[in-house]
């Protein structure tokens, strides 16, 4: 059985750790490309979707994801809204209480997604102002896709 507490924790550390100054339309396309870039190195398929503030700044799919792949990441962002932390940090937290999202939240499943994959864009002494999600993968990889590529663009 997984250490939950500890992975909520690094989770949350994470959350804390990478946060933006500023955040634009030009760092969306370069973390967007980021992201494509160590997927096709890694020989993964997937989708990548950026929003700030609602608006959807990127959004990219590679061969062989479709319209589930959206599907996937707009009920992972709704996740992220809702709660204002990852989806993966709500999949860890819900896990760790031996429960379900729809349970202990009481929110469709058709609609909300607790699983690895969208990450708050967090504006140092501002908050959350969008996500960054990406969909093919583990859920867990989704979540280290993005990590990877924020640590790198953040320098942590």
């Amino acid at each position: 059985m997984e250490n939950y507490t500890e992975l909520a924790e690094q989770i949350l550390q994470q959350e804390s750790d990478l946060q933006f100054v500023e955040f634009s339309n030009q760092s969306a396309i370069q973390i967007g490309n980021a992201i494509l870039e160590r997927a096709t190195n890694g020989d993964k398929l997937i989708a990548v979707d950026i929003r700030k503030n609602g608006q959807v700044l990127f959004h990219a799919k590679m061969e062989g994801t479709g319209p589930n792949n959206d599907r996937w990441i707009d009920r992972k962002i709704n996740v992220v809204n809702h709660f204002g932390h990852s989806s993966y940090y709500m999949h860890v937290l819900y896990k760790s209480w031996n429960t379900t999202i729809e349970e202990s939240a009481f929110v469709d499943p058709m609609d909300y997604a607790a699983e690895g994959g969208s990450f708050p864009i967090i504006i140092k002494n501002v908050g959350h102002i969008g996500t960054i999600s990406v969909s093919g993968l583990e859920g867990h990889e989704d979540h280290g896709l993005i990590i990877a590529v924020l640590e790198d663009f953040l320098k942590c």
